[in-house]
């Protein structure tokens, strides 16, 4: 019919324009809402077009994930978010398989084509399962940042083998070849598990944008399965967007995606026994407290706050408006400084920030921020590690060498707000601890602001 395809062109055109508003703290809830909106107009033209002959089920199925999804959005913390979004990329990927699989258990044949696309959502949708419980798990930390298995190379391609085996004998015989496709399945289920299972975390915020992408790509290979236009832009969209967003990471780590995925932890175990210990710090650490931080801030023209997992962990994005608030009041210019990969996450200290009110011309990204440490009284990092280290800057021998920083380290004074000396999750010491300019505030990151805002209102 041809207005369920004019549907399918204007909800394709939402999402197109939601994708573009997420470019923007300012226009990203805009955005979202027009993305949610071009959904809902494919959702209620797909019931429609198809002739459904019961909705009972289809409708308690909105109920009871509408329930999931409220009380979902009530309990999880922000902190949590990445966890969230790993195990909705994993959703997405499991609906993939079980339409696959369904639909074959239905129709039991078709053109070559049609197989080809049944294949592919099988195998995407699988992969993209297991592969996003393995990184849930990971940033739950109910598994190792970094797990290898013996032979993990050998296990990898073997699986791969099967697959394509598989995939041909099913596409050469899709009316009798049901225990080739339910074989592949189980197979990409567990090449799913090897493919991110020695990822490091410092890796995360890639894994999660790919994983979205191979849900996206999942979802597409199903459009061509059901032969729905909707489906099939929908999936392309997030598929590209979230290869995009790939390789934006990647270059924000300085890392390719070849060396994400088959590369294991950010540091091997080689370089881990050459990185140097408690020993780096000793003697070295200038700590203080929160008059003398606040002191510093009473003469002080131009600071700027640089958040990292520590604040998201610490819940302090609240307290942490509330100081600049104050300070601004004192005639202080206020600026947050965004790393891309901050957090653990693309976009997570936007979001934080966002929920704390804070203006968006404050939220600068590293490349407009990074020119103006130099300028800087004082910077105040709150959690932030690997993405403040300078030896990605000077040491060529450091295993971040290469990834792009906030240079929080050329501003006059770095204030450095962290529970303890402890690594990020590139796993290496931080140089910027025991820089001339570094005074280091240790404690929980809410707890601390909190001191240090009655002291700045004290004097």
């Amino acid at each position: 019919m041809e207005w369920i395809n004019l549907a399918y062109l204007v909800s394709a055109i939402l999402f197109i324009l939601g994708l573009k508003g997420l470019g923007s703290p300012r226009s990203a809830p805009r955005g979202n809402l027009l993305g949610a909106v071009g959904m809902l107009i494919a959702i209620v033209a797909t019931l429609l077009d198809k002739g459904v002959m019961s909705y009972t089920w289809i409708f308690a199925g909105i109920i009871v994930g509408s329930a999931i999804g409220v009380v979902m959005a009530k309990r999880v913390q922000m902190t949590q978010m990445p966890e969230m979004v790993a195990i909705f990329n994993g959703f997405g990927g499991a609906a993939s398989l079980v339409v696959a699989l369904s639909t074959y258990s239905i129709v039991s044949g078709g053109n070559t084509t049609w197989a080809i696309a049944l294949v592919l959502s099988a195998l995407i949708g699988a992969v993209t399962l297991t592969g996003s419980v393995v990184a849930w798990a990971k940033l739950q930390g109910y598994a190792d940042k970094a797990m290898t298995v013996p032979n993990q190379g050998l296990w990898r391609a073997g699986l791969v083998l099967a697959v394509l085996i598989l995939a041909v004998l099913f596409v050469r015989n899709p009316h009798g070849g049901g225990f080739y496709l339910f074989a592949l399945s189980v197979v990409a289920l567990g090449l799913g598990i090897l493919l991110v299972i020695a990822i490091g975390g410092a890796d995360m915020p890639v894994v999660i944008a790919l994983l979205n992408s191979y849900s996206g790509l999942a979802a597409a290979a199903t459009g061509f399965v059901l032969n729905n236009y909707g489906l099939i832009i929908s999936g392309a969209l997030v598929g590209a967007s979230g290869i995009i967003l790939s390789q934006i990471m990647c270059k924000a780590m300085n890392r390719s995606l070849g060396a994400v995925l088959f590369g294991g932890a950010m540091v091997s175990e080689d370089q881990m026994t050459s990185i140097p210990g408690k020993e780096f710090y000793e003697g070295k650490v200038k700590s203080c407290g929160a008059e003398e931080v606040a002191m510093l801030l009473e003469n002080a023209q131009k600071v700027i706050f640089a958040p990292g997992y520590g604040l998201a962990v610490a819940q302090a994005q609240h307290v942490t408006q509330e100081l600049a608030t104050v300070l601004e009041k004192q005639g202080i210019d206020v600026q947050f400084a965004i790393h891309p990969v901050a957090g653990r996450m693309p976009g997570h200290m936007n979001v934080l920030l966002a929920e704390a009110e804070v203006p968006y011309d404050k939220l600068v990204e590293m490349d407009n921020i990074n020119p103006e440490f130099s300028q800087t009284d004082v910077t105040i990092v709150l959690g932030a590690n690997d993405v403040t280290n300078p030896a990605a800057r000077d040491d060529p021998s450091s295993p971040i060498y290469g990834m792009p920083i906030l240079e929080v380290d050329k501003s006059r004074t770095v204030i450095v707000i962290k529970r303890s000396l402890s690594p990020g999750f590139a796993g290496i010491p931080n140089q910027l601890f025991i820089n001339d300019n570094t005074l280091m505030l240790f404690g929980d990151a809410k707890a601390v602001l909190q001191d240090l805002t009655r002291a700045v209102n004290e004097l």
